[in-house]
């Protein structure tokens, strides 16, 4: 899109490719969410979360909704940036970025699904790990953060195997629920340590510049 470069930026990796969210993209994406092949169990998402909607077509109607509402939010005090995982050409995921207050602490979080099709394949990790560069290296970060539910396995070894460190508990309701959560920090430090040069960042500098960064 010429005239918004937030939604130019790529990340690529030699498996897979994180690509701006563009309604073009989400409208692809949309038909595995309307499938359903966005759940796990147990369950991974806390409330509220519009892939707990029964309705095929208000699940993907409210799934839009909330990333529309926030992808237009960029503000020095909270902005996210949404991609859609591509492996081989086809829309498998959503990773996305999410900065609070970032000019002054340099922290951020990760939220990101992948289809059912596609996991215990190593692209969980992957894109983490994409995203992560993007985070670091293209923008600045000092810190990344991340939670997930106590038996939800496989993000808590994703963050595990990219070198969080156990940051603490947290509580939250999960479908009207409580439910215990890991927390996960992330520091330079340490992703300088295990940092790749296989992973590449794309059409950067202008959205930087759409960024509120410093």
């Amino acid at each position: 899109m010429r005239n918004y470069p937030l939604l130019d930026v790529r990340v690529s990796t030699p498996a897979l490719e994180l690509r701006a969210a563009t309604d073009d993209l989400l409208d692809e994406l949309a038909d595995i969410v309307r499938a359903g092949k966005t759940h796990a169990d147990p369950a991974p998402y806390d409330d509220p979360m519009s892939f707990y909607e029964k309705d095929p077509d208000i699940r993907v109607a409210r799934w839009l909704r909330a990333i529309w509402r926030r992808r237009g939010m960029i503000e020095p005090d909270a902005w996210r940036l949404y991609f859609v995982v591509m492996v081989d050409g086809r829309p498998v995921g959503e990773q996305t970025l999410i900065a609070t207050d970032f000019a002054a602490l340099g922290t951020v979080s990760t939220f990101s699904w992948l289809s059912t099709d596609e996991r215990g394949r190593g692209i969980g990790r992957e894109m983490r790990a994409a995203v992560l560069h993007l985070a670091f290296e293209g923008l600045g970060a000092k810190e990344a953060a991340s939670d997930a539910f106590v038996d939800n396995h496989a993000s808590n070894a994703v963050s595990r195997a990219l070198g969080y460190e156990p940051n603490g508990f947290d509580w939250a309701t999960r479908q009207g629920e409580p439910a215990l959560l890991n927390r996960w920090r992330l520091t330079r430090d340490v992703w300088e340590q295990g940092r790749r040069d296989d992973i590449r960042l794309h059409d950067l500098d202008a959205c930087r510049a759409l960024l509120p960064l410093s």
